[in-house]
Parts: structure tokens; sequence; C-alpha cells
């Protein structure tokens, strides 16, 4: 079973990531809803996976692509897949070039969703 973070501003969102990695046997070990609380939270809980979202609200200068970018520095072996709204092309490369594995789209299309997980997570 894999431990996954959920990281997005929305807490609508989290719930519906959740309930589609949950009904895939995943475990939702935490989540959080800015950029430093999910490195932190990602430090602490050390997941399989962690889904983060591109565009949240910036704390203490840490968007999501920040987030990425300082995980990925603190554990090069990082999974992560960003989720994105529609037209938001330019920061999904510039995530995949800061380390980001995959990404999905909102709103979500929950056999996507499971497709990134098993590539990402090699199942």
């Amino acid at each position: 079973m894999s431990k996954v973070l959920v990281v997005d501003d929305a807490l609508f969102m989290r719930r519906m990531l959740s309930d589609i990695l949950k009904k895939e046997g995943s475990e939702i070990c935490g989540e959080a809803e800015n950029g430093k609380e999910a490195i932190e939270k990602y430090q602490q809980l050390k997941p399989d996976l962690v889904t983060m979202d591109i565009v949240m609200p910036k704390v203490e200068e840490i968007d999501g692509i920040g987030a990425v970018k300082e995980i990925m520095r603190l554990d090069p072996q990082a999974k992560i897949i960003m989720v994105s709204a529609m037209g938001q092309h330019s920061l999904v490369v510039e995530a995949i070039q800061a380390g980001a594995k995959d990404f999905v789209t909102k709103p979500f299309q929950p056999s996507r969703v499971v497709e990134a997980m098993k590539r990402v997570l090699g199942t």
C-alpha cells in the first residue's frame, strides 16, 4: 500500500483526490494546503507519493513549484505528481523540469489519476 501526501489549497480538491486514491488502496498519510506545509509534512511523513497543486497562494514565497524544487533538493528520489487546471501548460513544464514525474488536470478523471500514480510508483 502506498502512502500519499495530498497537497492542494482547496479542501474539496484534496477530498476528491483522496477518495480516488483510497479506492485504489493507497493510504492518505497526510494533507497540506500550501507549499510550505507540504515541505514540512514531506519531511515528517516520508510519503511514497505526493500530489501537488501547481497554483497555490505563496506562503513565505513558496508556491507549488517552489515546494517541488525544495522536496527534490531534500530527496532526489521523491515522486511527485502535479495537479493543474486546464491552460497551465507552461507551469506544468516548469514543474516537470523541477523534478515532478507526471501531472493530472482538474477536473479529475479517476482513471487518469490512477494511471499516473501507477506509472510514477512503478506498480
